[in-house]
């Protein structure tokens, strides 16, 4: 059996999904939101203590907000099914598990097998953009998620009657997982793959972009989402604080777009930009 790593981290719920992001990026496999914080693995032979450290300090937390042990393989699903429960996102959309048993039927209705992925509509900016593209036109359209996670929002777009989704994460796992649940949901039409936006063929011309990443990926990738989006096409980020808000807005200016719109929630910010 597998030795792992276990970091159990002290932290405010919206210092989370950041650090889930920034530690995926560093062999990371698998995570556990607890009451105090989350608890993160990795496999022993790729644990690297100085990395650690370094990601945690970025985020103001001190040596005594963590702590490392050694522990066996477990038996992932079974963890998160102690936790994961149905989310409904105003009242038209049900992100569930598959051992849920839920009576009451919505329009739109998502199995997210309960695995370490990101995005499962429990955190404030997957459900901020699940609420977005409620409202979003959809049918017909052409669609990117940048960062698919658990593919939660490439399902959303599908199902919301988009002609042509393209799904991607530079996390082998994620796209492991991503297909899962595509299936799950009936959804393999979607085109899903290993990469990053740089992989996405310019002239393609999409006419929406779905980035739920992280502020500095956000940062970075700005103009490669323009360079992708047709001349009325709209970009709806998140993944980021209202303190951050501000700056992003300005990158986007800085890249050719505009804000049209924003929803709030537990202080994360979902931000839809459109050409200028």
């Amino acid at each position: 059996m597998k030795q792992y790593i276990a970091v159990e981290i002290k932290c405010e719920e919206s210092l989370r999904e950041m650090l889930m992001a920034e530690l995926g990026e560093v062999q990371y496999d698998s995570f556990l939101e607890t009451e105090d914080g989350l608890e993160a693995y990795a496999e022993q032979e790729s644990f690297n203590q100085s990395q650690l450290e370094e990601i945690l300090q970025q985020y103001g937390l001190a040596p005594a907000d963590y702590q490392v042990q050694t522990v066996e393989e477990k038996n992932w699903n079974v963890e998160w099914e102690k936790h994961f429960t149905p989310i409904v996102v105003n009242d038209q959309c049900l992100v569930k598990a598959t051992f849920h048993q839920i009576k009451k039927k919505y329009p739109y209705e998502i199995i997210i097998d309960p695995k370490m992925a990101f995005g499962t509509g429990h955190h404030a900016t997957t459900y901020l953009m699940l609420q977005w593209q409620l409202e979003l036109e959809l049918k017909g359209k052409s669609v990117v998620d940048a960062g698919c996670g658990t593919g939660v929002l490439s399902i959303m777009a599908k199902k919301r009657g988009a002609n042509q989704v393209i799904a991607f994460d530079n996390n082998e796992w994620a796209v492991t997982n991503s297909q899962e649940n595509l299936e799950l949901n009936q959804c393999s039409e979607i085109q899903l793959f290993l990469g990053t936006i740089q992989d996405v063929e310019i002239k393609q011309s999409t006419d929406i972009i779905l980035a739920n990443i992280n502020r500095n990926v956000l940062l970075e990738e700005m103009e490669l989402y323009v360079q992708r989006l047709s001349s009325t096409g709209q970009l709806l980020l998140s993944g980021f604080l209202e303190a951050d808000q501000t700056l992003i807005e300005q990158r986007a200016l800085q890249a050719g777009l505009q804000p049209v719109g924003v929803k709030y929630h537990d202080g994360w910010v979902a931000l839809l930009l459109e050409r200028i």
